[in-house]
């Protein structure tokens, strides 16, 4: 099966779920129970396959819970990072789930005894609150519990039905793909900004690439602002796992989000000892000082939020930001990002960083903070990309590629606002966008109406604009006018009209000669 013929599967079953469920359930909490019965069904799946070892002799599932020793609990924990017990098995619980009147119940403490069961472990942070957002007792599945019961009952079976396959042999992100899915049609009507949350992945697949690009190995990769973790999956899938030595960092501050990105993370088969994903706000409360410097960040941080900026006088002495002289606009936080992002890169590595258009032009603020990437020669590349390509928003984005290892004084400028494939709702990039992209990117060649790399002085005389569409000239679409061949057809036709005329003018006089002559 293609990829597209897997994807368009996924998204049936995932329809027919909802149908199931509709008009009880909001769309957008509808994704919440989707998404993390998917989780606990694969985590399920997973922990089997790491019990059995591949002996076919053992069904992990048909054994009781009483054979199970305190031995055996607390070795499959250290290095699964959790355990569950046969009967908490996703197939286990969905079997008699109709029949079950206690089964929002059972969930709750199924998955309470999961994160549970880590603690005191190394992997007690990264499992503690997992389920958060998967409520079984909420009234919006029901105001009975024989309601609830019944449409948690259907989810649980729908997503036993979806064909998943082997996960290491999917075409698709099968997590990744629900989601976006989910996002495409549930979070305008919920008022979400599907920005705020994914990046979808024919982005973030370029995005990967950027940050990655020349280097054969990474100590580590990070994104400060997460989300769901699209964008550092992409990096594991573009890559092989092991030259990411020392695994995935990334920290959100959207709680649901946060739950969300750890999910991921165990969805794409990354143990927990191989990521590590924190609560909070990064601007004005980071994590991974200790960790840092990355060799490659990736990141699409929300556009133009608000930040306490200047109202926090210790910030402009923080060592993320003095350096630049000057804060980003409490109104913007965008820079804010860009230099946290900045602080955090190694003298080896890039960070490839969405951003929203307007902070590459406007004055203040901005300018000073551009002059100061501009000067102390950060700026590798500035990308525009075509409009309508992200969830929740129709804006044509810019990616900023930051590196501290250039070897000259140029920058790069790409136009890339006209590759993409029109869809149903968005625009996409394909392989064959990214691939162009990734060569010029590379070889920082020249293209007409495409691509040019400026120099400092130019930059600097221009007020240090950044704007690609101040240094690479726009095609013009429109139709060439031959003026020579206009003119010689000009000139025939006023022959012609001449000639017209004259005879007209003959006809005329002949037709006022004869009247005359009468």
């Amino acid at each position: 099966m293609t990829n597209s013929q897997q994807r368009a599967a996924l998204q049936r079953q995932i329809w027919a779920i909802a149908n199931d469920v509709r008009g009880a359930v909001d769309g957008w909490d509808f994704k919440q129970y989707v998404l993390g019965t998917l989780f606990y069904r694969f985590i399920s799946e997973n922990f089997s396959s790491y019990i059995e070892a591949g002996d076919d002799s053992i069904n992990y599932a048909e054994l009781p819970d009483s054979v199970i020793t305190p031995e055996i609990k607390d070795d499959a924990t250290k290095t699964k990072g959790y355990f569950i017990y046969p009967s908490q098995l996703f197939v286990n619980v969905t079997k008699n789930a109709l029949g079950n009147e206690s089964l929002n119940t059972d969930l709750a403490a199924i998955f309470a005894a999961i994160e549970s069961s880590a603690n005191g472990y190394p992997s007690e942070g990264d499992i503690k609150g997992l389920f958060a957002d998967f409520d079984t007792t909420s009234n919006r599945l029901g105001n009975t519990v024989k309601d609830k019961n019944a449409r948690l009952a259907a989810v649980l079976k729908g997503v036993a039905g979806l064909e998943l396959g082997d996960f290491h042999g999917s075409q698709i992100d099968l997590f990744g793909d629900a989601y976006e899915f989910l996002i495409s049609n549930y979070a305008a009507n919920a008022g979400k900004s599907g920005g705020e949350f994914f990046t979808p992945q024919h982005v973030s697949k370029l995005i990967a690439q950027l940050a990655m690009h020349g280097q054969t190995s990474v100590n580590k990769i990070y994104d400060p602002a997460c989300g769901s973790g699209s964008l550092l999956l992409q990096a594991k899938k573009h890559f092989d796992a092991h030259i990411i030595e020392e695994g995935f960092f990334g920290q959100e501050i959207n709680h649901t989000t946060y739950n969300l990105a750890r999910m991921n993370m165990f969805l794409h088969n990354i143990n927990y000892d191989k990521f590590n994903i924190r609560l909070g706000n990064t601007l004005i409360d980071p994590h991974f000082g200790d960790d840092k410097p990355f060799d490659a960040i990736v990141s699409n941080p929300p556009y133009s939020v608000k930040w306490v900026g200047a109202d926090d006088p210790t910030l402009i002495n923080d060592e993320r930001f003095a350096p630049a002289g000057v804060l980003a606009p409490k109104s913007k936080a965008d820079f804010a990002f860009v230099l946290h992002a900045l602080s955090y890169l190694s003298s080896k590595g890039r960070a490839a960083i969405v951003c929203f258009p307007g902070i590459f032009y406007r004055g203040g603020a901005e300018q000073k903070i551009r002059k100061y990437l501009v000067d102390n020669n950060y700026v590798e590349t500035v990308i525009s990309l075509a409009p309508n390509l992200f969830y929740g928003t129709t804006i044509a984005v810019t990616i900023l590629v930051l590196s501290k290892h250039k070897i000259d004084t140029t920058t790069q400028f790409i136009d890339a606002s006209g590759l993409f494939k029109k869809e149903t709702n968005n625009n996409t990039l394909t392989d064959a966008h990214v691939e162009e992209i990734m060569r010029v990117f590379d070889s920082k060649a020249s293209v007409e109406h495409f691509a040019r790399s400026v120099s400092f002085e130019d930059i600097a005389a221009n007020d240090y604009n950044l704007s690609v569409s101040s240094y690479v000239e726009a095609k013009d679409n429109r139709e060439k006018v031959d003026i020579a061949q206009i003119n010689s057809e000009l000139k025939t036709t006023v022959a012609k009209i001449d000639k017209l005329r004259a005879e007209i003018d003959t006809i005329v006089a002949e037709i006022e000669g004869e009247e005359l002559g009468a």
